[in-house]
């Protein structure tokens, strides 16, 4: 059985004992199709089955689902010399570009990948106007909303087993879908892992259909593998309102000055309502020492003044020059310091000064600026490729904003519906800026009607990364303004051989490369044999050959 297959098997196992838990499949249902699912005879058909337990009993959505064709031949990654460049140095990342239907490239990537990817991003195709059979969409398929969430369906199920343990998958969708879409995510990644649903501006101003509202805005859903283990980091606050200094300002930075020691908007609790002394002077919380007594006896409202800080961080704080005794025409007040690269921190020996940039929680509103829209991203396309190549794609500033608050130490980066190649661009833009290691994977079909992949894709990420296209010109609007990022590419096609194959050169197991799959060369025939067959779907059909 192949090593991939076994993998498969058992996280749609496990994951059909999780709905039978979450009370979403009977669990006669689950038997049953336990018992299909360990019969079947390929990865395919194991999906497949899986689908069948998908009819969300908890929110009563329901699809009819298309499955995926299935084949005799076995899938495989092939190099094309002729579009890969560079040369990997030690150390340095290499990126893959994978031209061909993405199911079969994310069934390969399985094979090195498993349980390897740390953040996900797709802006999968769908439907732009109607949804019936014959919608149009952004790639001009015919997808109907059924194909789409059959087509999610069985992608996102192998996506799941690439994502590490802490890993993120962010999906851009757009309004007439999400409602759909956020169903099937939590179906597969499982309601809990849900993190947030984040408005992105498409453009700012747009006529609206008929006398409808102008629609000008799309989703990101961010749903994480263990919503438990995945870390986020907040984004680095800019240096605006910190326009105090004091004696502490090379270690600390600039301050604020702006957030009062005494509040009367929080819960009342006694044991945060005492006097502070600051040289002479005593200070109670809202500065009534009455009203302090008052309060004491139980006189108070619900949310009344109290001290923000308890005694022991207050005179810490005191002692490290984070309090300020500010003196208006109403009196004196307690103030505390905001510095831009330091903060008071608690660990189990006390209170402790730490010293670093100031971040702040990324909103669920942060994607609604100009600079995210969709109007700036094909301007940044066209100074690449040329006008009017692109008309859907995201800008960088997007996925870079997404990227930064995923708290991971070079990680690896996977788009399975690239697109132009947007996720590449920013990927090696973000490691430009902080000298970062980070890796993308790209897949990215290339239709015989609009071949994208090769039109597209191949030729941004060549213009970015070398500063000029496949022929040598340059005379391209982005290379006048930027330097080339660098790095290196491996640009692989989805090649198919069949599994009875015995001609001699010509069999899976001569035509597979084991190196694309970060496997070093193998030193006899029959290594390679036991490697192939543990690790393609079918290959267990063919008959080895002899060394």
């Amino acid at each position: 059985m192949a090593k991939n297959l076994t993998e498969t098997k058992k996280s749609l196992l496990e994951e059909l004992d999780q709905r039978v838990t979450d009370k979403i499949l009977e669990p006669s249902n689950a038997a049953l199709l336990s018992k299909l699912i360990t019969a079947a005879e390929n990865d395919d058909e194991a999906l497949a089955i899986a689908a069948l337990g998908t009819t969300y009993k908890r929110t009563g959505f329901h699809w009819d689902k298309r499955l995926e064709k299935m084949s005799d031949t076995i899938k495989y990654f092939k190099r094309n010399d002729a579009l890969s460049f560079g040369e990997a140095k030690e150390g340095e990342p290499i990126h893959k570009l994978i031209i061909g239907d993405n199911y079969d490239a994310l069934q390969n990537l399985l094979i090195e990948y498993h349980g390897r990817v740390d953040v996900i991003y797709i802006d999968p195709p769908y439907g732009k106007d109607s949804m019936g059979e014959f919608a149009d969409t952004n790639y001009n398929n015919a997808i109907s909303r059924d194909n789409l969430l059959s087509m999610l369906y069985f992608r996102l199920e192998l996506a799941k087993q690439l994502l590490s343990d802490n890993g993120v998958i962010f999906c851009s969708i757009d309004d007439k879908n999400q409602a759909y879409v956020k169903c099937l995510f939590d179906e597969v990644f499982r309601e809990c892992n849900f993190i947030a649903t984040l408005p992105r501006v498409t453009k700012k101003s747009g006529k609206a259909h008929s006398d409808s509202i102008a629609n000008n805005h799309d989703y990101v859903l961010i749903y994480t593998r263990n919503r438990m283990a995945a870390k986020f980091v907040g984004i680095k606050t800019d240096a605006q309102g910190f326009d105090n200094k004091d004696e502490f300002y090379e270690q600390r930075g600039p301050y604020k000055l702006n957030q009062t020691l005494d509040y009367n908007s929080l819960w009342y609790n006694p044991a945060m309502d005492f006097p502070l002394e600051v040289g002479t002077e005593t200070f109670y919380p809202g500065g009534s020492f009455e009203k302090h007594l008052e309060r004491h006896k139980g006189i108070h409202d619900a949310k009344d003044w109290v001290w923000r800080w308890s005694k022991a961080k207050f005179d810490f704080g005191y002692e490290n020059g984070f309090v300020v005794v500010k003196r208006t025409n109403r009196g004196a007040r307690l103030y505390t310091k905001t510095y831009l690269n330091a903060s008071i921190e608690k660990n189990s020996n006390g209170y402790y000064i730490d010293y670093s940039e100031r971040d702040t929680k990324m909103s669920s509103l942060a994607l609604v600026e100009n600079e995210f829209s969709n109007d700036n991203a094909k301007k940044g396309v066209d100074s690449i490729i040329g006008g009017n190549t692109f008309d859907f794609t995201k800008p960088v500033s997007l996925i870079k904003q997404l990227m930064s608050i995923i708290d991971t130490h070079n990680p690896i980066i996977l788009d399975f519906f690239a697109g132009s190649g947007t996720t590449g661009q920013a990927v090696l833009d973000l490691n430009k800026e902080d000298d970062g290691k980070r890796t993308f994977i790209l897949c990215q079909m290339n239709e015989e009607d609009n071949k994208i992949a090769y039109d597209i894709t191949c030729k941004r990420l060549k213009r970015v990364m070398t500063g000029e296209c496949y022929d040598g010109s340059k005379d391209f609007k982005w290379a006048k303004e930027n330097e080339p990022y660098g790095g290196n590419l491996e640009v692989y096609e989805i090649a198919e051989i069949s599994n009875s194959s015995a001609t001699t050169g010509k069999t899976p197991f001569d035509v597979i490369d084991e190196t694309l799959y970060g496997q070093e060369k193998f030193k006899s025939m029959r290594e390679k044999i036991d490697w192939v067959c543990s690790n393609f779907a079918h290959t267990q059909m063919v008959e080895p050959k002899d060394e």
